[in-house]
């Protein structure tokens, strides 16, 4: 079996060809802000300068986090950027819904007419899927809805608000802060629910990008965090990064790719990195540069281009495709990264599937775990 070092260097050797190829994309079309409907991760679209127009458009209101479009949305997300468009508007009101209502009494299963079961699915086309990390996409109401009333009567109190919202067309990007009771103890973490949109605001394909460790940290306390002990040490250095252009999709991915922690960082100065496991914002090179390597410690990263949405001041990438663990074994995988209005650098992922797979903990079996009374 090659191992993950050996993978490493093989990476390192292949970097400008990752480079040549991630340019071949690029001049196809990356998905920015648009979407080919029955790609398997939507790298079909505009051209980055129309992206780049798109995102000029309304700017003054756009950076302000205020504008005319969907102002009952408005008042209910802290951030809410990009191009607004009608089925943008509705798909958030629906997003918003399903996060206000209560659950009352759990959900049968296999009974979709439950008012929050029945709220979820307001969200999705009927031929919709639906993907979270370490596992294959979901398709159709009949699955997503048997997925949706197994959370819900797990976590019934699950609740939610917007956070950092960006619309680009056809792409949203809806932050939200989750909250849930896990055995009698509350926890929040955060969550991008990344969406392509049909015309009429139905989702046609979904990816959920959050920290499931969070969650089962109550019920699995042997389960050790990836980025133990990764802290600031000295004050930070560095300008703060400009904003994140469409150009430099092709560098960026090649630098995933190839494990490039010195440009990964270098780009982004003295910007503050959260991410998953993080007590605090990471602000020195040396605390972002440890947290990136031991990410790749971890993780041997193999990602295509998913969707960008550009707002006035923020603008979200996914990178989508699989880790190999230092087991060997091959886990579909994706990070977010949101670059926000003051120097912000948030990376969204789930290390479970990572951490689980090291402790030789079966995911299925932590589930159980949340089951037990």
């Amino acid at each position: 079996m090659t191992t993950i070092r050996q993978q490493r260097r093989t990476k390192q050797q292949m970097v400008g060809r990752a480079k040549r190829l991630a340019a071949v994309a690029v001049a196809a079309g990356l998905s920015i802000g648009t979407v080919t409907a029955g790609s398997s991760w939507s790298a079909a679209a505009s051209q980055a300068g129309q992206a780049g127009q798109a995102s000029q458009a309304g700017l003054a209101t756009a950076a302000a986090g205020r504008g005319s479009e969907c102002a009952e949305v408005r008042d209910k997300v802290e951030r809410l950027e990009g191009l607004i468009t009608p089925n943008a508007c509705a798909f958030m009101k629906r997003q918003i819904a399903f996060g206000e209502i209560p659950t009352g009494t759990a959900p049968t299963p296999g009974d979709p007419s439950h008012p929050r079961v029945a709220a979820y699915l307001d969200i999705f086309d009927a031929d919709a899927t639906l993907w979270e990390a370490g596992g294959e996409a979901q398709r159709g109401h009949g699955v997503i809805g048997a997925s949706i009333t197994n959370s819900l009567r797990l976590v019934p109190d699950l609740r939610y608000v917007g956070t950092n919202v960006v619309a680009d067309g056809a792409v949203m990007m809806f932050g939200q802060r989750n909250e849930v009771t896990v055995k009698g103890q509350k926890v929040t973490y955060p969550q991008i629910a990344r969406n392509v949109l049909s015309d009429d605001g139905k989702t046609i394909q979904a990816r959920r990008y959050y920290d499931r460790y969070e969650i089962f940290k109550p019920v699995a306390p042997e389960l050790r965090p990836l980025f133990e002990g990764i802290s600031d040490a000295g004050p930070a250095t560095g300008r703060t990064p400009a904003r994140f252009r469409a150009d430099e999709i092709t560098d960026r991915l090649a630098a995933w790719n190839g494990e490039d922690v010195v440009a990964l960082t270098g780009r982004m100065g003295n910007a503050r990195l959260t991410g998953p496991g993080l007590a605090a914002p990471l602000a020195t090179t040396e605390g972002k540069t440890a947290y990136l390597k031991r990410f790749f410690e971890h993780a041997d990263v193999k990602f295509k281009p998913g969707q960008v949405a550009f707002g006035g001041t923020t603008t979200y990438v996914e990178w989508h495709g699989t880790v190999t663990s230092r087991k060997g074994t091959v886990i579909p995988f994706g990070i977010v990264e949101r670059f926000g209005p003051r120097g912000e650098w948030e990376l969204s992922f789930d290390t479970l599937p990572l951490i689980a797979e090291e402790a030789g903990i079966g995911i299925g079996s932590l589930y159980q775990r949340l089951a037990q009374p």
